[in-house]
């Protein structure tokens, strides 16, 4: 479905009263539980709205600035340019995956963020391009994607570094970076990225906002959290 209509907050339900209309209960529950589920879907219901109105403050950025430079990258099948990353599609999301070659082994973050997308990529693509960039050598990449069995991630090597410099890192450190462009008309702009860096609360561990990782999604439901000291790991005993 469409992406929701954005209503004027001062038309809304409040958040408390639509909660208060949740009949929902579990066998055995204490009235104690109820009252704090109850707060707790009230804050819930902000969250999605916040998350809205945030979407839709992105969907009505200002043209961002025309991509004039002519990158290069290294597919699995042979040389394309940032134009050719489009394919049909007028949207076009880049991920900068931590696998530059004075890795031994690439970032477990990144392959965790990966091996989720790539369940996910057919669908995001009927939508927009995605493609997934690393300094490594091609060859490299698909020797690692094959060892994780993606199979429909788009893997593309920078091998110039001009790309990662231009809009990852200007030391052309090994960092993620996740890029959206545009193209209209043959013109390529760039539309939006990530800013966070090191903007994480105090007792948070840095990430970007919003946080694409479903990993962490499916945990902060939890009772234990995403932890304080635990990251996905490349292999498991």
């Amino acid at each position: 479905m469409p992406h929701d209509q954005i209503v004027p907050p001062e038309t809304l339900v409040p958040a408390r009263e639509m909660a208060a209309r949740n009949t929902g209960r579990v066998p055995n529950e204490s009235e104690a539980y109820r009252q704090a589920r109850q707060a707790l879907l009230a804050e819930e219901i902000e969250l999605r709205r916040h998350i809205e109105r945030v979407a839709a403050q992105r969907r009505a950025l200002p043209p961002g600035a025309i991509v004039e430079k002519d990158y290069r990258f290294e597919s699995e099948v042979g040389p394309v340019d940032l134009a050719g990353l489009f394919g049909e599609h007028t949207t076009l999301v880049v991920y900068n995956y931590m696998y530059g070659p004075q890795r031994k082994r690439p970032c477990p973050m990144c392959t965790a963020l990966l091996s989720a997308w790539d369940g996910e990529a057919r669908d995001i693509e009927q939508r927009v391009a995605f493609a997934m960039v690393a300094r490594s050598p091609i060859e490299r990449l698909q020797a690692f994607k094959q060892e994780r069995g993606w199979k429909a991630l788009k893997l593309y090597s920078d091998m110039s570094g001009d790309y990662t410099r231009d809009f990852a890192s200007r030391e052309d450190a090994d960092i993620p970076a996740l890029n959206v462009f545009t193209r209209k008309d043959g013109v390529i702009r760039h539309f939006w990225r990530d800013e966070m860096g090191e903007t994480a609360d105090p007792g948070q561990d840095p990430r970007g906002a919003p946080d694409v990782m479903p990993i962490w999604t499916v945990l902060d439901l939890t009772p234990e959290g995403r932890g304080t000291d635990w990251y996905p790991e490349l292999e498991y005993r």
